[in-house]
């Protein structure tokens, strides 16, 4: 597929990063020559220095003969103007547009038709609605969506209180009482696909994968459950933190705002009429101590630094702060972060890639294709999730006869709405979503890629 991106920046390199490995014909346009430098020399990728919105850059880009064109550039209004020049000069054009200031959702979502849209994204709003998710289930550090919603892999944090502690992984259906399977686990930085006889320590990520319905048992089971949140402190006044106080008031949960421009204080209060605006800079200690974070049950911390971030989840978790969740601009340290007491990480960038390439792959429709994709473990394993077609090798065979790629585990198997978590005896038909972990180096793009030929 040929596509087009325009716009070198965070999303754009993921996205690069994404569809370069999975053979997709890329041109990339920027205005910056050093960034398209810098990202030739990583990937295989034309790229075109200009203005994206220019029909003399796109047609140098070209679209005419493009598939898809993304325009993730940091001004919404190019991005918009760009959607609508290329469609002009290629009708068949698919285009998916950046959007992230709240004032153009509506218009962006009635008016996709004129903009010439075929799907936006805001990676606030995306954000938002993740951090959302996670204080629904206190003790999930992070979820992943899988079946249309069915199944999901929910990464756990074992501590010293943990009856999980010590565990091989063979008796744990004895502590949770419901079918879960431990996908993945990550220990001292490195990941691992554990087997029965691993034992679970102090400080080791489970990824758990578990069917929706089981997740509160789960929570329940394992001593995890813990009060209900109802008051949250949100440090950073932008775009994402708008979008979540917005959602937690709608679900009666008091929202505290700590933000250090008076400016954006005075916009949000006039936003956000149910939550508690404060003007105050949160990387001074008195300041969270005078806001009393102790005794919030959540502290988000979401200001535009990363590092302001980081230094304030750790605080909040210091201070004993029940859940705690850190917003990252930048993923590329992950791994070492994971380490850190800055309890979950959610990534905007992240959230944004996964939704676009999900579209581009429904797009491709190609046969085996994987449907939905998402990193785990600290990006050291990936969960991907596959359909069962005619072409799929191995099909109604039990898993003991078939001889699987080193380091991929089949973490489930769901056939309608029935979810299985396989044994050698599991077999998988066409029709069925199956999802798989791999934690190997291996490219995985088609179920038929985990067999050994």
């Amino acid at each position: 597929m040929k596509i087009i991106i325009a716009g070198d920046g965070k999303v754009g390199s993921m996205l690069t990063r994404q569809f370069s490995g999975e053979g997709h014909d890329l041109t990339l346009i920027d205005n910056n020559p050093e960034a398209l430098e810098s990202t030739i020399e990583r990937y295989d990728v034309m790229s075109v220095e200009g203005n994206c919105a220019s029909m003399e850059v796109l047609r140098n880009a070209g679209v005419e003969k493009a598939d898809l064109l993304i325009t993730a550039t940091g001004k919404d209004e190019l991005n918009l103007l760009c959607c609508m020049t290329a469609h002009g000069m290629n009708p068949n054009l698919h285009t998916i547009a950046r959007i992230r200031t709240p004032d153009y959702a509506e218009s962006t979502y009635s008016m996709r038709k004129t903009f010439a849209l075929s799907l936006t994204v805001n990676p606030d709003r995306q954000t938002a609605r993740e951090i959302d998710r996670l204080l629904r289930y206190p003790g999930f550090l992070k979820r992943e969506k899988f079946a249309n919603g069915l199944v999901e892999i929910v990464e756990i944090k074992v501590d010293a209180t943990s009856p999980l502690k010590d565990q091989p992984l063979n008796q744990l259906s004895s502590i949770t009482n419901c079918q879960i399977l431990v996908c993945a686990a990550l220990r001292e930085g490195k990941s691992v696909t554990p087997d029965g006889n691993f034992v679970i320590r102090e400080g080791d990520r489970l990824f758990v994968t578990a069917s929706a319905k089981n997740l509160t048992i789960l929570l329940r089971n394992i001593g995890y459950v813990t009060q209900k949140v109802r008051n949250v402190m949100i440090v950073g006044g932008g775009s994402s933190s708008y979008y979540l106080a917005d959602l937690l008031l709608k679900e009666g949960v008091g929202v505290k705002i700590v933000e250090k421009e008076m400016s954006r204080c005075e916009h949000l209060a006039e936003m956000l009429p149910g939550a508690v605006v404060v003007q105050g800079d949160a990387s001074l200690q008195a300041v969270l101590e005078r806001e009393k974070i102790r005794l919030m049950d959540a502290v988000i911390s979401m200001t535009g630094l990363d590092e302001l971030n980081v230094i304030t989840s750790i605080y909040a978790n210091h201070a004993k702060v029940p859940h705690v969740i850190t917003k990252l601009g930048r993923a590329e340290n992950l791994e070492i972060l994971a380490q850190l007491p800055v309890g979950s990480i959610v990534s905007p960038k992240e959230l944004c890639t996964n939704t676009i390439a999900t579209y581009v792959r429904a797009m491709g429709n190609q046969i085996g294709a994987a449907v939905t994709v998402h990193s785990i473990a600290g990006g050291q394993a990936v969960a991907i999730e596959f359909i069962v077609d005619a072409n799929t090798k191995n099909t109604g065979r039990p898993l003991k006869e078939i001889r699987l790629k080193k380091n991929i585990l089949v973490a489930s198997i769901t056939h309608g709405r029935n979810i299985i978590f396989p044994n050698g005896e599991s077999v998988f038909r066409q029709g069925d979503r199956i999802i798989i972990v791999s934690n190997g180096d291996a490219a995985i793009h088609h179920l038929n890629d985990i067999f050994v030929s």
